[in-house]
């Protein structure tokens, strides 16, 4: 396709075996694409912020309030969703009471899980089928397991949740507010692969930008960025102020390589999206 996105070509740089990544503007049309976008990849944590829509999903329907409690004693959705449960990062530990500090936690979002399964009554990787998946279209997605971190998708299929989330017909546009707005203001903790960050700003599901540094988006993020990146080599931004979203997925665990190429390369997509 013609592309007003020339900066997606970079991947070709990257050090990893195989990437894609799109560029998808807020009125759900595809600025730009490159690499095979058709091609399933593990999601690792990108996987949360598809589950947290499903969540949201039950919250709307009923089923859940985000106020309920659910997790550890004194937690409720809303702080598993916004990782202030106390919850430890892979182990049914409590490490905080619940608000205090943001303890980014796979346990927290397996919880959710199992708690909107037990709601509904449907299991969770069925009900996000259900509720997101398949109303999207995005017949190339499955959860194979942890609602936290075992989703596998394709640029294609993400680049549909990311026109949704910019403009929502699952969800009301208020709720999509509440989840890109931070939750538990001034609430320090760890971001993974980033180090500690005060304040480490969240919402629900998903994680903002804010003024947080070092960070995998690019420095002309706008501060309301937000989105989620996985430890396989996978990310999603949705930055308002751009009126765009993009998806990069690829063959290689996050490491070094990845904290180098992001941000360069975000700031790249932004600098051609300003000037088409």
């Amino acid at each position: 396709m013609q592309s007003s996105v020339p900066s997606l070509a970079s991947i070709e740089n990257w050090p990893v075996p195989t990437a894609a990544a799109a560029v998808v503007r807020a009125d759900g049309t595809v600025a730009g694409s490159h690499g095979p976008t058709g091609q399933r990849f593990a999601l690792a944590s990108v996987t949360k912020p598809l589950a947290a829509y499903a969540v949201l999903v039950a919250y709307e329907e009923g089923a859940i309030d985000l106020d309920e409690p659910a997790g550890p004693e004194g937690a409720t959705v809303r702080h598993l969703l916004a990782h202030t449960s106390g919850l430890a990062f892979d182990e049914n530990r409590v490490m905080a009471a619940p608000g205090t500090r943001r303890i980014y936690s796979n346990t927290g979002f397996e919880a959710l899980g199992d708690h909107v399964a037990k709601a509904t009554d449907i299991p969770f990787a069925e009900y996000l089928h259900q509720a997101v998946l398949e109303p999207l279209g995005m017949t190339s997605t499955t959860l194979d397991g942890s609602p936290a971190k075992d989703g596998v998708s394709t640029v294609d299929d993400l680049v549909r949740f990311a026109a949704e989330v910019q403009a929502p017909r699952l969800l009301d546009a208020r709720t999509v507010l509440d989840a890109m707005t931070v939750t538990y203001p001034g609430v320090t903790g760890i971001l993974p692969g980033y180090g500690h960050q005060r304040p480490n700003d969240w919402g629900l599901g998903f994680e903002i930008r804010d003024g947080k540094s070092p960070h995998w988006t690019g420095a002309s993020s706008s501060p309301r960025t937000f989105g989620h990146f996985g430890q396989a080599g996978t990310f999603l931004w949705i930055d308002p102020d751009a009126r765009a979203a993009c998806v990069a997925l690829t063959a290689r665990p996050f490491g070094p390589w990845a904290v180098e190429a992001w941000p360069p390369f975000t700031d790249a997509v932004l600098a051609d999206l300003r000037a088409r």
